[in-house]
């Protein structure tokens, strides 16, 4: 019989249906990192958000026989060492595909036509004292016509650039930074920075995306240019970021995702100054959580655990 742990339950506000086949279920609201190891103890199947399960973890916890992670990103997962023990990794794919791409534009719209300024206009009594029936605080920009750059084609990317050829908007898919050659359909990444009137980020987290968008590439996008990252905060160097909003390099930024979360005392992003910026967003990971998105999820990883049960390879990302 297996033995499933379920270490970050309320990381999902939705209903997570029991497997179909024999176990043992035990569930903890949260768990911090030094419960992980105890709690683990005798599981065969483990589930995670973004607890980290490394080799010198996986080391102690001999009868683990699958990490079934309750998201898409596995960065958080020593995939090496689970592929030397044989132990299952699993992931969740699709359930994001309307409510990553809405919060995108949810953002592109909130920044692109200034609404934060206007509702700090309103709130300050300009509308109130203004001798017409309307308040002109600050530019209003149409998406229609604009030029959207997205780094990273996946199913969030596509799902942005669906919406976005709706708005009227010409999308450029951005080829890797690094890149020798140009895919079909693709846009050099230098040129990319140069044309885009937004920046949109969907790729993933790894060695090679880390600190993708610095301060050289902050410098090379247009000055009203915006950036916006529902991916991961790792993306984006912050401090860079930081200088770009005070200093006027882009015209805005909006951001889901911090590099350390929750947000640790410190973040440059998190300052006063910035967070009281009309052209800089800033939401707390929610980008996927509508109500129907946490429910496909849930329902998703229960079938991902059984089968695994069954021997079958859904979902596997190791």
């Amino acid at each position: 019989m297996h033995h499933i742990v379920y270490l970050e339950r309320d990381s999902v506000v939705a209903e997570v249906r029991r497997p179909d086949f024999p176990h043992h279920w035990v569930e903890y609201p949260k768990s911090s990192q030094r419960q992980v190891a105890e709690r683990l103890a005798g599981a065969t199947i483990a589930i995670v958000n973004k607890l980290q399960i490394d080799a010198e973890l996986i080391a102690v916890l001999p009868t683990l026989q699958m990490v079934a992670v309750a998201a898409t990103g596995t960065n958080n997962v020593d995939l090496i060492a689970c592929r030397a023990r044989g132990i299952v990794v699993s992931n969740i794919r699709g359930y994001a595909a309307h409510t990553v791409p809405e919060h995108v534009f949810a953002l592109l719209l909130a920044l692109s036509r200034n609404l934060p300024a206007y509702r700090q206009a309103v709130a300050a009594g300009s509308w109130q004292r203004s001798d017409q029936f309307c308040c002109f605080a600050d530019p209003i920009r149409d998406l229609h016509g604009a030029t959207l750059a997205l780094i990273g084609s996946g199913n969030l990317g596509n799902g942005v650039a669906r919406l976005a050829e709706a708005f009227g908007m010409r999308v450029l898919r951005g080829e890797r930074k690094q890149a020798t050659s140009v895919r079909p359909g693709y846009t050099p990444f230098a040129q990319v920075l140069r044309e885009a009137d937004a920046i949109s980020l969907h790729c993933p987290l790894t060695e090679a995306t880390w600190n993708l968008i610095g301060e050289s590439e902050l410098r090379a996008m247009k000055p009203t240019a915006l950036l916006i990252n529902t991916a991961r905060g790792g993306l984006v160097d912050e401090a860079a970021l930081a200088s770009a909003l005070r200093q006027r390099w882009i015209g805005g930024a909006a951001f889901d995702v911090l590099t350390v979360e929750p947000p640790s005392a410190g973040n440059p992003l998190l300052a006063p100054d910035l967070l009281a910026l009309p052209n800089f967003l800033l939401t707390p990971h929610v980008a996927w959580a509508s109500q129907p998105a946490m429910q496909a999820l849930a329902e998703q990883l229960t079938s991902n655990l059984e089968a695994f049960a069954r021997g079958e390879a859904q979902n596997r990302v190791a």
